[in-house]
């Protein structure tokens, strides 16, 4: 049982679901803000990644389940655990922690995933075999600190805003609410959460997905460096709407549906 008695059957549910939803999305972001077909209109980029193939879609939308539910599971027993020990700073520690944990043992997976969606790559099995061969099996682990950039202030953002709108619930009090109150309640916890965690953390995730390029040797710093000199600062909004949809809508999705199965489990 997590926080407020929810199973992690619920988190897992609400987790599978949206990388169901988010799986066409996550691949529209990832080819964008990875330049994989840069000379693509927005309609072409989407239709692109609705069609097949489909690389690595089980897979990846197994590690999304697990990673997202785990994160937000972990956080809630963490922040319980801080609480009952009078830690302070326990509402920022423990998606901090959470979601570091989980970044570090997906990073493989997020890695080869994102090369996989490469039109020369012709699938994830493929990708881990040439991240292995040119650079080893720490090669899986590269990019990590820009992974962590992005995921972790992420999760951090959409957890403690979710939290801090949290007090505003309208059953609090012991006053009387209508079901709809509740349940759009509900959503704008969600999906301020969600936007407010993917809008911070766009940069990062242009950073993360450069540095997973293919025969890439640059650092975080010297990629940075030559995102500057090819783009100027136009480079910080490159894939901001897609990247806005793919991270936003999974995220708000869980957070929604965590409490609304929690509601009438």
């Amino acid at each position: 049982m997590a926080k407020d008695g929810k199973p992690v059957g619920i988190h897992l549910t609400a987790s599978g679901f949206a990388a169901i939803v988010n799986y066409p999305l996550w691949r529209s972001s990832v080819l964008r803000q990875s330049g994989y077909l840069p000379k693509a209109t927005t309609l072409e980029l989407y239709s692109h990644a609705f069609t097949p193939p489909y690389k690595g879609i089980v897979t990846v939308i197994g590690g999304m389940t697990w990673a997202r539910a785990g994160i937000f599971y972990m956080s809630d027993k963490l922040k319980l655990y801080f609480e009952q020990r009078g830690v302070k700073g326990g509402q920022v520690l423990a998606p901090l922690l959470s979601s570091s944990f989980v970044q570090m043992l997906n990073m493989p997976l997020i890695r080869t995933s994102i090369i996989a969606q490469h039109p020369s790559c012709t699938s994830l099995r493929a990708s881990v075999k040439r991240v292995v061969e040119e650079e080893g099996v720490l090669g899986l682990w590269r990019g990590t600190t820009a992974g962590m950039l992005k995921t972790v202030p992420k999760y951090c953002t959409a957890i403690i805003v979710k939290d801090y709108i949290e007090r505003y619930n309208p059953n609090s009090g012991g006053r009387d609410v209508a079901e709809w109150e509740v349940y759009s309640f509900m959503v704008a916890k969600a999906v301020t959460a969600a936007v407010a965690g993917a809008v911070l953390t766009n940069p990062a995730d242009i950073v993360r997905n450069e540095m997973f390029k293919p025969g890439t040797k640059e650092g975080v710093i010297g990629t940075v460096m030559q995102l500057r000199e090819r783009e100027g600062w136009r480079w910080l909004g490159r894939g901001v709407g897609t990247n806005l949809v793919s991270v936003s809508v999974p995220v708000g999705i869980t957070i929604f549906l965590i409490d609304a199965l929690q509601r009438r489990w």
